[in-house]
């Protein structure tokens, strides 16, 4: 999932087990479309039928109080499908519906239920967050005709450096620092710009983009 969920938790007790887990709920009972000539999005009609229950449960579960509560915890390895035969463990959502994600933190002696393919367990010893910020529309292909624009511009941009790492690997005799390479350090190639990709997870067809409510980026 891009942008990925980082959160920071205080309050733990530094000596108790816990785990972390994160499951994303419908904010709504409505499917949506992308309206091009006015930017925004409109609802389309009724949501579809339920998709079976999914939990990503942190791989660093679990650990301390102390451990969580000294780290940022990031969620970048959690992955999203709209195939609802996925056997790969990834949360299973609908395009285009609005998403809420939930972070649970469970204390150890509480997670006896936990599992990757059931609802997160509720009582004590159970606390959920979610914060409105994080609400998402999910999507299978670019709806803003400008962030389409940019994804094109950055594609080439990743062919270009991938292009360029691969001619580096080639001269294994003759490896200056890829941090000083420039083009004019390999003959043959004209002197041009590029820009280094900070993203370089390329998700396959299977697999949400998604966009922040309130402008936020890809």
């Amino acid at each position: 999932m891009f942008p990925a969920m980082r959160v920071k938790i205080s309050g733990l007790d530094p000596h108790q087990q816990y785990y972390i887990a994160m499951d994303i709920v419908p904010v709504d009972n409505k499917r949506y479309r992308y309206v091009y000539h006015s930017s925004k999005w409109m609802v389309a009609g009724n949501a579809d039928s339920p998709v079976p229950p999914r939990v990503y449960i942190h791989p660093d579960s679990p650990a301390s109080g102390e451990t969580w509560m000294r780290q940022v915890i990031s969620f970048d390895k959690l992955k999203l499908t709209n195939n609802e035969l996925d056997d790969q463990g990834h949360i299973i959502l609908h395009s285009m519906h609005k998403y809420q994600p939930r972070v649970h933190v469970i204390r150890k002696d509480c997670g006896d239920d936990l599992s990757p393919i059931k609802p997160v367990p509720s009582g004590e010893g159970v606390k959920a967050f979610s914060f409105p910020e994080t609400v998402f529309t999910t999507v299978t292909a670019y709806q803003n005709q400008q962030v389409l624009f940019l994804a094109g511009i950055f594609l080439e941009c990743f062919n270009r450096w991938m292009g360029l790492e691969a001619l580096v690997e080639s001269y294994a005799f003759w490896r200056p620092s890829l941090r000083t390479l420039t083009f004019e350090d390999i003959p043959g190639i004209p002197k041009q710009d590029i820009i280094l990709p900070q993203v370089y997870k390329i998700y396959n067809s299977y697999n949400f983009y998604f966009l922040m409510e309130g402008g936020g980026g890809l």
